[in-house]
């Protein structure tokens, strides 16, 4: 498989990025990864870099975004954060990804059994890590499926499971709305911004079409405005 190059990289439509990501996690649920010369990709990106996706997920060691979308050096940015978070460095991070070094594609990449989203759940607070938790509380609070008095903390596993997708989608609206250099990008169509899940167990990235915000001409009227209302 080819080393990207800027010449490749802007051919690359955020729907196209989309696509490899997708046949990227494919390739790898079927165990059937793409050939690459790791230490040629050394050699060719050692002058630069055009990766096509910036992919935001969580610091779980099972959640290595280059392994689950089969991509090689050079082939996407990857940010991880426990609970894939949005902070303002992390954003700082993607406006560089996407204004300047060319990527079409940002990505929130959820997980299932998040420990960060359990202890969300839980109302854990230790140290510098009350802090970050404190971030993923907006989606448990915003969790309405789950009514029984006792069963909102992590020993339900479906109301951790729809906090995790909660906060997915809560991430995605989060960085379209706090940075306006992604978001005017977006209205312009020059990249996406999407939600997805991975499964701990399958291997298998659910992407969410409901949180897809790509404007090209499978989606012609779609408009940012559309995500403050």
């Amino acid at each position: 498989m080819k080393t990207l190059n800027k010449e490749i990289q802007s051919t690359i439509t955020p729907r196209k990025a989309l696509e490899l990501l997708k046949n990227g996690n494919n390739r790898f649920v079927n165990n059937l990864k793409a050939n690459r010369n790791l230490l040629e990709q050394v050699n060719e990106t050692s002058e630069g870099q055009w990766p096509f996706a910036i992919v935001l997920s969580c610091i779980d060691s099972r959640t290595s975004a280059e392994l689950i979308f089969d991509q090689g050096l050079g082939d996407i940015f990857s940010v991880r954060i426990a609970g894939n978070i949005v902070n303002t460095d992390i954003l700082g991070s993607m406006e560089f990804a996407c204004k300047v070094a060319g990527s079409k594609l940002v990505v929130v990449l959820g997980h299932t059994k998040c420990g960060a989203v359990k202890g969300a759940c839980d109302h854990v607070e230790m140290g510098n890590l009350t802090e970050l938790l404190s971030k993923l509380q907006p989606a448990v609070y915003s969790e309405r499926d789950t009514t029984e008095p006792g069963s909102r903390n992590s020993k339900n596993a479906t109301f951790v499971e729809n906090v995790s997708s909660i906060n997915v989608r809560r991430s995605v609206k989060n960085i379209i709305e706090r940075s306006f250099i992604i978001e005017q990008m977006v209205e312009n169509g020059e990249i996406g911004v999407v939600g997805a899940m991975y499964d701990v167990e399958t291997g298998m990235v659910e992407f969410y079409d409901d949180v897809e915000y790509i404007r090209d001409e499978q989606n012609p009227q779609f408009s940012v405005a559309e995500l403050r209302h």
